[in-house]
């Protein structure tokens, strides 16, 4: 497979050695919303080269092209005609009826320039009254479904390794996100890892449901099959979201070998599949269960594999990964429980390894495998001084190679700041912000440096608080923990409250269990404990916590909490950042 330079020659040779097999098969929302629709590499292919004769008509070689679209098909034709025109695909969530994604999007086309935006035609003016309302009522919005040119129009362009293929936009603040840089060579560079982890061929069927506009459902979920010449069964977000068992339905029913989610997918999962259609599942085929895009935690893990062994679901499917877009997906993984240990929490905090002490609070930490050799190489290293720590100790994440991306779009400091963070002795790499450590070659994913809370000089990892609390009640839903600053730091929990209920509930007495936990286990004093609706924390598209965000709409008075527990310095805390708004209004 090396062979190819660019992925566009890669999917025409696909479509040339094997016209009529399936692409992609395409998966109804329900039983009830007709059968599965086949698209074979010759349909595809034709479908790319007709919509791309259209963009160079227009202009759009080397230009950037937003992609909007509810349809995973023609998002598909989409992608692939911009890699064929030789346009930058920028992929764009279509939809999420909140100020939140018009901002994001608003935020994006200001940082791309986009030349034109592809959409389905049944959302094309909403698409444009959106683009309108923002000030960008110029970028021409094209129904790319009806917006084909004739076969004979396209011509390939002028490709290399270093070409660039699209920009992943990252989960920043949503004015102003981040467009990674990825070109064809980092594409196909992780394509090969990604390869030497799955373990899939050309007869291999793939896929899931995750968003085709987040990385990993982009590069895992679509990009992945094709370049091995293999099937991409493709299930919409919404339909998991709505019934999670038609994941696991469609992975039964379809022989899908290689499947993944982020953690939450599986807790999830575990949690709302009920025994009834437990009993219909075949997972037996199901060969590569892929947990990544968040903290891979060992508690889902083991609850996964024990509510669904009885469906043929095997403990060594499950595999952990850690990635992220800047260095195109993949940076490593392989099995879960391949080095899965308890170590000591306190020690954990303080920056080392080190085995559980009797008496003591412990953490079980799930490793994410070796490093893919195709994707680079990591280091640790202390984010203080850069020098770069041994195994064992834990510090930031540091990734070079082939599928390192070239930087952000049109951002030279943020990319210098990111991208060439260099170690005493010269050695340059990615600056991801996450926290871990090696033993034994595997990598341990420990947490975000940027959400670490620093109390009494001890890191201590949001997501382990959250998973404390979630212990509290089973009322608990999805919750975020962060740090706000001042005199001393102060942790802070937004809660969400799974009830409609909520006159029946001693609320105060629900915060006071969430404080008293907290303490207990890890020895804090929590400033705050906000219980708040369904649907109020932030999620990246990909599930995780947006812990930063949520400081941000904390301190600016934008939650609206059904209770709430301030202690006085947060209280002065909230108060300044009031005078300091009102000041700068």
């Amino acid at each position: 497979m090396s062979e190819h330079r660019t992925f566009t020659e890669l999917m025409i040779d696909r479509a040339e050695r094997a016209p009529d097999r399936t692409a992609l098969l395409l998966l109804p929302d329900s039983d009830e919303r007709g059968r599965p629709a086949s698209i074979s590499y010759r349909t595809l292919d034709d479908a790319a080269r007709r919509l791309a004769g259209r963009l160079q008509a227009d202009g759009a070689t080397g230009e950037p092209v937003l992609l909007l679209h509810r349809s995973r098909h023609q998002f598909a034709v989409s992608f692939l005609a911009c890699l064929y025109a030789g346009a930058l695909a920028v992929p764009v969530p279509a939809s999420g009826g909140h100020r939140h994604h018009e901002e994001r999007v608003a935020g994006i086309v200001r940082q791309a320039s986009p030349r034109a935006a592809l959409t389905d035609a049944a959302l094309a003016p909403d698409v444009s009254r959106l683009l309108a309302r923002h000030g960008h009522g110029s970028v021409p919005c094209l129904a790319a479904d009806a917006a084909h040119g004739r076969p004979g129009d396209w011509r390939m362009p002028a490709l290399d390794a270093d070409t660039v293929a699209y920009l992943q936009f990252t989960s920043g603040s949503t004015g102003s996100p981040h467009g990674v840089v990825v070109t064809h060579g980092n594409l196909l560079a992780n394509q090969e890892a990604l390869a030497g982890l799955l373990g899939a061929g050309p007869g291999s069927r793939l896929g899931g449901w995750l968003p085709f506009h987040h990385d990993m459902g982009l590069v895992g979920q679509l990009l992945h099959p094709l370049w091995l010449g293999a099937t991409s069964v493709v299930l919409s977000p919404e339909a998991f979201v709505r019934r999670p068992a038609r994941w696991l339905e469609a992975i039964s029913r379809y022989g899908i070998e290689v499947s993944g989610a982020p953690d939450f997918a599986y807790d999830l999962c575990v949690r709302r599949v009920t025994d009834e259609q437990l009993t219909g599942l075949d997972l037996s085929g199901w060969r590569v269960a892929v947990s990544g895009g968040e903290p891979v935690r060992a508690e889902t893990r083991r609850a996964f594999v024990e509510r669904f062994a009885p469906a043929g679901l095997r403990p060594e499917a499950m595999y952990a990964a850690y990635g992220l877009a800047e260095a195109t997906l993949l940076v490593s993984g392989g099995l879960a429980a391949d080095g899965e240990r308890p170590v000591d929490a306190q020690a954990l905090e303080r920056g080392r390894l080190a085995e559980p002490r009797p008496g003591r609070a412990t953490r079980t930490l799930v490793p994410c495998g070796p490093v893919a050799k195709a994707a680079g190489r990591v280091l640790i290293v202390d984010p203080e001084t850069d020098e770069v720590l041994p195994e064992g100790r834990v510090g930031e994440i540091r990734v070079s190679g082939p599928a390192v991306a070239r930087g952000y779009w049109r951002d030279r400091a943020a990319t210098a700041e990111r991208f060439e963070a260099a170690t005493p002795d010269g050695t340059t790499g990615l600056r991801t912000g996450d926290l871990g450590v090696l033993d034994g070659g595997r990598l341990y994913v420990t947490g975000r440096l940027k959400d670490v809370i620093v109390i009494a000089g001890r890191n201590l990892h949001p997501q382990d608080l959250e998973r404390t609390v979630q212990g509290v009640s089973t009322l608990f839903g999805t919750g975020s923990a962060f740090s706000v600053p001042g005199e001393r730091e102060r942790v802070v929990v937004v809660q969400e409250l799974r009830t409609h209920r909520r006159y029946s509930l001693d609320l105060e007495e629900l915060a006071r269990d969430v404080r008293r936990c907290l303490t207990e286990e890890f020895e804090v004093a929590v400033g705050g404990v906000l219980l708040v609706r369904p649907g109020t924390v932030r999620r990246t598209t990909s599930g995780k916590v947006e812990r930063s965000a949520m400081r941000h709409l904390f301190l600016n008075g934008a939650l609206r909490p059904l209770y709430q527990y301030l202690d006085n310095d947060l209280k002065t805390v909230r108060k300044g950042a009031e005078r300091e708004r009102s000041g700068t209004r």
